[in-house]
């Protein structure tokens, strides 16, 4: 078949494809960092239902990166249900000055930036439209001072919405983690989240499953309080390592109700790290 010729006025090409001009009208909607940040890697931590922990394990795989050395930050990008700052006992209002607005750091030297450190009462309800909610996202890359960062991880709230796509299109973003549980949902929720992630041509690092058994504490048994686990068959299908395999670990509840979940550690999470630093 014949290719189509070229429709930019003046080109002499036989195709559109590597014309000057038609590469002059693709719309990018990259936002530019901070001109005072450093940021090497961005990681997103999806997933595509909520209820799975999502947050509980981007707030470990921080303490994890943080634990080894690197500088670590967390954008909360659950504009409507932020909850990284309460894990971490952290308070607002965030600082500003001219040159734009300081993250919080955690107890464990982890900088933070959420609605929750911008609202004068965390407990407000965010009642917003979508493209609201995504300037917001496209603010914490454009407007926070992060400084100098190894990684970046973006909690993303649940689904393939506003948010998410503007993470994706807006963001650096070289890879991310897909964040499931035992249910039997959870074929459903690793491709939806993969889908998304393909036809925006992010790469997908792994699979972590969260609430995969709980660990008897008096005998040692693995107890699948969900079912038995699929996320080897889910992964496998897709092609993609599973990253972890998270247990019901209660200390870690009890952390972050206490607000201090910069003690927390979590060594099913090693699969996650050596995942990201292979970037």
């Amino acid at each position: 078949m014949a290719e189509k010729a070229c429709s930019n006025t003046g080109c002499t090409k036989e195709s559109c494809e590597g014309c000057p001009s038609a590469k002059q009208g693709q719309q990018s909607f990259a936002v530019e960092l901070n001109v005072y940040s450093e940021v090497k890697h961005v990681i997103g931590v999806v997933s595509g239902k909520g209820g799975v922990g999502k947050s509980m394990v981007t707030a470990s795989l921080a303490n994890e990166l943080a634990a080894k050395g690197y500088r670590v930050g967390i954008m909360d990008a659950d504009i409507t249900g932020p909850s990284i700052p309460r894990m971490y006992g952290l308070t607002g209002p965030a600082e500003a000055d001219d040159n734009g607005i300081l993250p919080v750091f955690t107890d464990n030297g982890v900088k933070v930036m959420s609605i929750n450190l911008l609202m004068p009462d965390p407990e407000s309800p965010v009642i917003w439209r979508g493209p609201i909610l995504a300037n917001m996202v496209k603010q914490f890359w454009s407007d926070v001072i992060w400084g100098e960062l190894d990684y970046l991880l973006v909690d993303m709230p649940p689904g393939t919405g506003d948010v998410p796509l503007t993470v994706f299109q807006s963001l650096p973003v070289d890879g991310i983690l897909i964040v499931t549980s035992p249910q039997e949902l959870v074929q459903m929720i690793v491709k939806k989240a993969y889908n998304m992630a393909k036809m925006m041509n992010i790469p997908v690092l792994g699979v972590v499953e969260n609430y995969s058994y709980l660990k008897c504490p008096d005998c040692g048994k693995e107890i699948p309080v969900f079912g038995k686990s699929k996320v080897d068959e889910a992964a496998g299908a897709l092609g993609l390592p599973v990253a972890g395999k998270l247990p019901i670990e209660p200390s870690l509840t009890e952390l972050s109700d206490a607000g201090a979940f910069a003690q927390a550690r979590n060594p099913y999470l090693e699969g996650a790290v050596k995942a990201v630093q292979t970037l």
